[in-house]
């Protein structure tokens, strides 16, 4: 069985970069918190863990050291609970999403209704309802065009989850002109996301079965995982090289690899060397 790992796969920039800033945190005597897990991958958070960089779910549970703002950003209120803790806070939020927050805000400022592409309550989608309300908009959410309120106004402005599929922000556009809706479009989909999903996608039409390796609760993973299915049937999610089962490569020839952006190489590289064992 030949293994093929998928052109773009794994960590993206803001993914590491948030991961060198709190492990930097960590070093010597140092100990720090992040707000939320730092990034949707369960074993790197566990390792962070071991390593003194704790998830908290509030600012006021972080009592000494420093404080992270993870990679998927913040709403306003929340990063001015940190500052007021007194401690450090180091700002990883991922470049891309911050892009994102402050297209929301301008969109409402311009618009007065914002409309964000992405999965209600997700920390990121959250962040960027927050930052349209802050600065006046109206908001809604929607993963699809049938999400969409009867209600619009005849002219929104749009901004999408940076892990979305660029499906899903063609299909909430399409909603929004049946309805007969002026649309202002802010492409905040990262290129990251946009690189690993082209990639899947074509690796996964010309192998067997592909895995795709990265957090269940992942959306960027998720997504993966869905357009990776719609290639090739023998599509399997999983978080690490234990979950493999050699029932599910039965008779194939070939395999592809492919990871989201919150999967570290080391993580890929178990993988890949556990199917070529196999």
């Amino acid at each position: 069985m030949q293994v093929f790992r998928s052109k773009n796969a794994g960590a993206c920039y803001g993914v590491q970069r948030a991961l060198d800033l709190a492990l930097k945190a960590s070093e010597g005597d140092g100990s720090a918190f992040t707000l939320g897990p730092l990034i949707h991958n369960p074993q790197v958070v566990a390792e962070l863990d071991a390593r003194g960089v704790r998830a908290v779910e509030r600012p006021d549970e972080a009592t000494h050291g420093a404080i992270i703002i993870r990679s998927h950003g913040v709403t306003p209120a929340v990063r001015r609970s940190c500052e007021a803790q007194g401690l450090p806070v180091i700002d990883a939020t991922c470049p891309h999403v911050s892009r994102a927050q402050k297209a929301a805000a301008k969109l409402a400022g311009e618009c007065g209704f914002v409309v964000v592409v992405g999965e209600a309550g997700h920390p990121e989608v959250e962040g960027l309802v927050a930052y349209a309300q802050e600065a006046g908009g109206s908001v809604c959410v929607a993963e699809c065009g049938a999400d969409l309120p009867n209600d619009l106004p005849e002219h929104v402005g749009v901004v999408v989850q940076t892990t979305q599929t660029r499906d899903a922000l063609e299909d909430v556009l399409a909603g929004l002109k049946e309805r007969g809706v002026e649309a202002e479009v802010k492409d905040t989909v990262c290129t990251a996301t946009r690189q690993r999903q082209q990639a899947a996608a074509k690796l996964a039409g010309e192998v067997d079965a592909i895995v795709v390796i990265g957090g269940r609760n992942s959306a960027n993973t998720t997504h993966l995982a869905e357009i990776c299915a719609a290639e090739c049937p023998r599509t399997h999610h999983v978080e690490s090289a234990a979950e493999l089962d050699p029932a599910w490569f039965a008779d194939c020839e070939t395999v592809g690899v492919t990871a989201g952006a919150s999967t570290p190489d080391n993580q890929i590289d178990s993988v890949v060397r556990a199917l070529e064992a196999m």
